[in-house]
């Protein structure tokens, strides 16, 4: 993300956010407090009378809390309005939803873009290490901000769904239903190594500058394009990119017989890690991605991955993607396993796609159906009724 322009910053500032930690920071994993924090949010709906209707969503890797509204930054819609708005899977009239940006982010919540207040300057990589139970922290920060007591669903994919299972292992009276979607307990080696491949493309950019590249008005804009591009390939299948690009060439008549991008899929990538830089920040991708590879439910909880949902109550539903091979199916029945031995309420719909990971952001009828009808169900037993 390149330095914001003062339209932007404007654009920002008018998004809601909440300062929180004033009187008691928040403790991070590292042993760090942090306080006063800042929490930038987006709501849609009201909450009803008895504060029964509250839907949590938590976002993907470079997602934001810009769900259903445009981006102020990037002028783009909503990432999840296929299926947040009116009429819609979660629709504002019924479901009072809210969608935070992760601590760590560079969209309003505090992280290493800010000001670090007892330096003067920029925290950049003086910020602390954070983990997705730190996320979630500051996520029910803000959740007692909201005077709300607990959540009807808190839904997500991807690290969206880390943090929904670990809201469920956290805070299980203050969640009713869960829907962790195409995700798994812990990080795997190899998306530890993938992601580690991003993070070596962004330091080893010389305009990183030790992660201080604002002081010196530079961006690595190369290092983080490539660890883009690395992360998008694992975002899609391989049906997936052989049915949009195969082999195609980008000029129909002839090889190139150079670097340029001779075939579309390459020139796709480059687009895709252009256009990156422009709305995201190198270290928070670092700080981010830290925080998945550090995610391990079951290592939490004794090295028993059942433990971390002994009694509870929140009613499950877990969904994974036939072609996903960032999460494969194996993760999410591992959670149901878990949950099964603990007779846990659960369901699980392994969904016929060949979109890969990123299915759970696409147009997906059985994901749709599936999400739909687990949904209706809880309101059921929540009893929930209009909305005020």
């Amino acid at each position: 993300m390149n330095d914001l322009t003062d339209a932007e910053r404007k654009a920002l500032a008018q998004c809601r956010h909440a300062v929180l930690g004033t009187d008691r920071p928040l403790r991070l994993d590292c042993g760090v407090d942090l306080g006063p924090y800042r929490v930038a949010y987006q709501t849609y709906g009201e909450l009803n009378a008895e504060k029964s209707n509250a839907v949590l969503i938590c976002h993907a890797l470079t997602g934001d809390q810009f769900v259903a509204d445009r981006n102020p930054i990037t002028g783009k819609p909503g990432w999840w309005e296929s299926i947040v708005g009116p009429g819609k899977i979660l629709d504002p009239a019924r479901y009072f939803i809210i969608c935070s940006n992760v601590l760590g982010g560079c969209l309003g919540t505090t992280g290493p873009l800010d000001t670090d207040p007892r330096a003067g300057q920029p925290w950049n990589l003086r910020f602390p290490v954070v983990t997705i139970g730190d996320m979630v922290r500051a996520q029910a920060a803000l959740i007692d901000h909201l005077g709300i007591p607990d959540l009807f669903c808190v839904i997500g994919g991807s690290m969206g769904g880390m943090q929904v299972l670990e809201w469920a292992a956290s805070y299980p009276k203050r969640v009713f239903s869960a829907v962790p979607i195409a995700c798994a307990a812990r990080h795997s080696a190899q998306n530890i190594a993938f992601h580690e491949v991003g993070r070596q493309a962004i330091m080893a950019d010389p305009d990183w500058k030790g992660g201080d590249y604002r002081l010196h008005q530079t961006t690595p804009s190369r290092g983080l394009a490539v660890a883009r591009m690395t992360a998008h390939i694992t975002y899609l299948s391989e049906q997936a990119l052989q049915r949009k690009f195969g082999r195609a060439l980008q000029d129909r008549n002839a090889l190139g017989f150079g670097f340029d991008a001779d075939f579309q899929v390459e020139s796709y990538l480059r687009y895709q890690g252009s256009t990156f830089v422009d709305r995201f920040d190198a270290n928070s991708y670092l700080y981010i991605t830290r925080a998945m590879d550090y995610f391990d439910l079951a290592g939490a909880h004794g090295g028993v991955l059942a433990n971390a949902f002994r009694g509870t109550a929140t009613r499950f539903c877990l969904m994974s993607f036939t072609s996903d091979w960032l999460f494969p199916t194996r993760e999410s029945r591992a959670v149901v396993h878990a949950l099964n031995a603990v007779a846990a309420n659960v369901s699980f719909v392994e969904v016929d796609s060949d979109k890969g990971h990123d299915a759970f952001l696409l147009d997906e009828p059985e994901m749709f159906r599936t999400l739909s009808g687990f949904l209706k169900g809880a309101a059921a037993v929540r009893g929930l009724g209009s909305v005020s």
